[in-house]
């Protein structure tokens, strides 16, 4: 279970998170994501033939910046480590549901759907606004 504080709980409901990986020149990779909140964690989506989920696979290390969109001063980083795990197709439904989408459209023949699930080393809870 993550330790999120109570001034930020409401952007773990948020639409869109910035993912940052490390890619395989060892630069990082920035990604906008669809994610979840679910079972105490931060968790997505992702298919297999990415290069986001080949370098968390390659490196799980990882942020992930939740910026309050009506409050751009205030967000939520969420920096760690990934546990990715395949997908039976019961996780895609959840986040599929969230989004009111298929997932699965975007994904090409051969592609493989994983559960990517942060365990945050570190949280900022950040509110600039004084």
């Amino acid at each position: 279970m993550i330790d999120v504080p109570d001034s930020h709980q409401d952007l773990l409901e948020s639409s869109v998170a910035s993912l940052a990986t490390i890619g395989p020149d060892g630069r990082p990779q920035l990604t906008e994501v669809w994610f979840l909140y679910d079972e105490g964690s931060v968790a997505l989506s992702l298919n297999s033939s990415r290069q986001k989920t080949k370098n968390l696979v390659a490196r799980p290390q990882c942020s992930l910046l939740i910026l309050d969109l009506d409050v751009p001063q205030r967000y939520l980083e969420l920096r760690g480590d990934v546990e990715v795990t395949a997908d039976d197709g019961s996780f895609v439904e959840k986040v599929g549901k969230k989004y009111s989408a298929d997932l699965r459209a975007y994904d090409q023949p051969g592609d493989e759907r994983v559960v990517v699930r942060i365990v945050p080393k570190k949280i900022n809870a950040v509110d600039m606004r004084g």
